[in-house]
């Protein structure tokens, strides 16, 4: 692609400045939120999968959070699995995109607090976030909390690619009617 040299905007192949729509959300960005998804997705179904067939050592680890009340805890443990698959497999296809990237972003943001809750409290606790208690090497809550803010970061792509670019190319829309109208 070529690029204008004094406003670095790209060019059509014409010469011609390409439409701000174009360079914004198009080419540019669809691999790019592809890639992001299908990774988000990923992480979602597998981090599920283990849970969902074992709840109550799932339980376990959300009891070590020392967050939620007793009450609350086996009630989280067999919904919140399923919830992560259902956002994974949105993720996954495209289905309710909005609302599965907003929903993938409240958990995130909700893990990230617990696990910043938890080592400012000084509890180094199994996160229990890709199975169940006590399988697997085990992580200290900072790499773990280092983890989710990747995955945090991963997400918020996701939110500027699904929400803000489409404002984007809504005003644009909206900008191009009401200049065809004043014409």
């Amino acid at each position: 692609m070529k690029w204008n040299q004094t406003s670095a905007a790209p060019l059509s192949s014409e010469g011609g400045p390409v439409p701000a729509s174009d360079h914004r959300t198009g080419s540019y960005l669809r691999p790019a939120l592809l890639a992001a998804r299908l990774i988000m997705a990923g992480i979602f179904i597998y981090a599920s999968i283990e849970k969902i067939a074992e709840p109550a050592k799932f339980a376990k680890d959300v009891y070590n959070y020392q967050i939620l009340p007793d009450v609350l805890i086996n009630l989280t443990a067999l919904v919140l699995p399923w919830l992560e698959l259902l956002l994974g497999l949105c993720l996954l296809t495209g289905v309710w995109l909005p609302g599965a990237v907003l929903a993938v972003n409240g958990l995130l943001i909700a893990f990230l607090t617990a696990l910043v809750f938890n080592l400012a409290r000084g509890l180094d606790v199994n996160c229990g976030c890709f199975g169940a208690a006590g399988l697997g090497p085990s992580m200290s809550t900072g790499w773990y909390l280092l983890r989710d803010v990747g995955f945090l970061a991963i997400g918020a792509f996701l939110f500027y690619a699904v929400f803000l670019t489409r404002r984007v190319a809504r005003l644009e829309s909206i900008s191009a009617q009401k200049g065809d109208n004043e014409n």
